[in-house]
């Protein structure tokens, strides 16, 4: 008898571990866990550009020294970027997103200001330490797109997860305390068409 009842504890142990899992309730923690894990990689963009930047500096220095506002602004910009810390729980907060979001949209125009200054001097656009330096940057910031849309899908489909059935469920009782993670905004400049000169 005792063997009996505790196959028969066993087996609804079994289904009822089955059960739990087949009906959404890993759902949630994996899909925020996919989209900490997007914005990582978000943030591992930023800090290469960040990396970059002293280099890109120095070496238009040599050569565009009257050119020290721009460079001041993209020194500035780089400190004020790097000094904001989002960590996977701030995720939640917009304001604290769109902070580090407006932070790092400054350091892009400045850094497209001091790209921008190549063109007054030639000696600088043949330069192959500045050349190098463009390309890695201009490839970052193709990766910072990249990672940026991976962490907008990410946090759609979590934020997905939290809003509709059966995982609604799951999100409602044991995972009440868990919410939705802020997605990137476009910045203001990008709501309205550029004005193109000739």
């Amino acid at each position: 008898m005792g063997i009996i009842r505790r196959l028969r504890a066993l087996a609804v142990l079994a289904v009822a571990a089955f059960s739990v899992s087949a009906c959404g309730y890993n759902v949630i923690p994996t899909k925020q866990e996919a989209a900490k894990a997007a914005w990582a990689e978000v943030q591992n963009q930023y800090q290469r550009r960040a990396d970059l930047v002293p280099n890109l500096v120095a070496t238009v220095q040599g050569y565009a020294k009257q050119e020290k506002d721009v460079l001041t602004q993209v020194t500035e910009a780089r400190a004020k970027a790097t000094s904001i810390h989002l960590d996977a729980n701030d995720l939640t907060d917009p304001a604290k997103v769109k902070q580090m979001q407006d932070a790092q949209n400054a350091l892009s125009g400045a850094l497209g200001r001091l790209l921008a200054i190549s063109e007054n001097y030639p000696d600088l656009k043949s330069n192959q330490n500045f050349l190098a330096l463009q390309s890695q940057l201009e490839g970052t910031e193709n990766r910072i797109a990249v990672a940026r849309r991976d962490y907008v899908a990410a946090v759609q489909d979590f934020n997905t997860s939290l809003r509709t059935f059966p995982t609604l469920i799951w999100a409602q009782t044991v995972f009440r305390s868990t919410q939705p993670m802020a997605a990137f905004t476009a910045n203001d400049e990008a709501q309205t068409a550029p004005k193109v000169k000739f």
